[in-house]
């Protein structure tokens, strides 16, 4: 671990180094490229540079025992700080654990109404715009690929395209069955329900990651359908997308541009796909299924938005969050970080084990 903190500074200097060179700051590609591995580094580098500080500080105060009117306060500063060189020692080791190769891939997010008819639609719908005010807050674009709407404008089912910096590896937690108990708009008897919605975070598929067939694809096309404000068509731009060998079925409706739409669909497919292999290769390899955090299964109940007590509780890590209003207004970045932390905790521990 120690020679590997040694060479990310070694490395770290040889890029200041470089990047003083004046034929290198001409150079605008590899300029931009140091000073991105230098960004990637610098979190790291910082850390080792305060354990290191420190470890000096305990060599330090450890002179001071030597000292009959000192000792005591020595080995109370010796035991503070041992306790604070654990601690970096333990965030190091978090830091070098290796980051999912997937994290930097776009994302097709995908919301579906589960159990509770209209309310469950309407929950969709509060996600959806949780997701939407999310990435605006994280500085991530959205581009709307398909909604399916309710007469009570909830959602059946919608299809976001996500890009920006690493929104996989922000978004992956997202994965699983989101639960809510609250009275919904629809029952005049004032009792609290229970509904559900259903969200997938696929990382974004392209043709070199896999290749579909033209032969195991049916395309349909037809009118688009929507509320008001939607634009609805007259032309048949919609486009239906059928992978024959599985039935996988997408629609996408939102652009004017039949191929347009078409695209999309065969974006969503590939992604749906290779999401599908990654699994079974995933159910068929693991030989330790404790690494969940990060890769929730749809069919498992991640999380339960409780309008009546005003907190949400992720039931992962057990953590509850408070005010249920502010998190379904995008406010989910505590909650995210947390769950990164306990990801790279449990790659860690599996890493010590050796599997």
């Amino acid at each position: 671990m120690f020679d590997k903190l040694e060479s990310l500074r070694q490395r770290m200097t040889e890029i200041n180094e470089e990047l003083s060179q004046p034929e290198v700051m001409l150079d605008y590609s590899r300029c931009q490229a140091l000073l991105r591995e230098m960004s990637s580094l610098q979190p790291v580098v910082r850390e080792y540079d305060a354990y290191r500080d420190l470890q000096k500080r305990i060599r330090d105060t450890e002179e001071m025992l030597h000292d009959p009117e000192l000792a005591s306060v020595a080995e109370a500063e010796i035991r503070e700080l041992t306790s604070l060189l654990e601690q970096k020692l333990n965030g190091l080791k978090l830091m070098l654990v290796p980051s999912d190769p997937l994290d930097s891939k776009n994302v097709i997010l995908e919301i579906r109404a589960g159990v509770g008819g209209e309310e469950a639609a309407l929950f969709a719908a509060d996600l959806l715009r949780m997701y939407m005010k999310f990435a605006d807050k994280a500085s991530l674009n959205v581009s709307v690929l398909s909604v399916s709407e309710t007469d009570l404008r909830g959602i059946n089912e919608a299809l976001l395209l996500i890009t920006g910096a690493e929104p996989y590896g922000l978004l992956k937690y997202e994965s699983g069955i989101h639960c809510v108990k609250r009275v919904p708009v629809t029952e005049s008897g004032g009792r609290i329900h229970t509904s559900t919605a259903t969200v997938a975070v696929l990382p974004e598929a392209d043709e070199k990651d896999l290749t579909i067939n033209p032969s195991d694809i049916r395309i349909d096309v037809f009118h688009a359908s929507g509320h008001g404000g939607q634009g609805v068509n007259t032309t048949d731009s919609a486009v239906r997308v059928t992978h024959l060998p599985t039935g996988t079925v997408v629609t996408c409706q939102d652009e004017r541009s039949q191929l347009e739409n078409k695209n999309k669909a065969l974006k969503v497919l590939r992604s749906r796909l290779l999401d599908q292999l990654r699994a079974e290769q995933e159910a068929a390899t693991a030989s330790d299924r404790s690494l969940q955090v990060g890769h929730g299964a749809r069919s498992e109940k991640i999380r339960t938005y409780y309008f009546n007590h005003d907190y949400v509780v992720d039931h992962r890590i057990g953590m509850t969050v408070n005010r249920t209003a502010v998190f379904l207004n995008g406010e989910i970045m505590p909650l995210i970080e947390a769950l990164r932390l306990a990801e790279k905790t449990d790659r860690l521990s599996i890493l010590s084990r050796g599997v």
